[in-house]
């Protein structure tokens, strides 16, 4: 294999592994859809994240939150009031994921807008 074949093969198994990783991190139904929830409304409670993740079971809504906040893109935090109001906020590590976020919106605004027009 020529020297450049190989960087090139390295180059490819890299970035195919980054996507890997960024696919487990967000990878399921919900995470995206969580991801999007608290970049566009900043703080959460469970609550209304239930509210706008339409169709999504509480303990499916725990679950997902759990492993987010275990892989650093969000923080929950239990206020000091009664009762005890918990909220979901993107950590600087969720936030990072703005360009993904974005550029979803506006491909699906897009694709939505195809469809609605019934163009193929």
């Amino acid at each position: 294999m020529k020297k450049e074949e190989k960087q090139l093969t390295d180059r490819c198994r890299k970035n195919i592994q980054a996507v890997m990783d960024t696919q487990d991190l967000l990878g399921g139904k919900w995470k995206i859809s969580i991801v999007g929830t608290l970049y566009y409304s900043g703080q959460v409670r469970f609550m209304e994240l239930m509210r706008q993740l339409d169709g999504i079971a509480p303990k499916v809504l725990s679950k997902e939150l759990k492993d987010m906040e275990a892989n650093h893109l969000l923080t929950r935090t239990v206020t000091d009031t009664t009762p005890a109001t918990v909220v979901y906020e993107l950590t600087q590590q969720g936030k990072s994921l703005s360009k993904v976020v974005e550029a979803m919106r506006e491909w699906g605004v897009v694709y939505r807008q195809s469809i609605m027009d019934g163009d193929s």
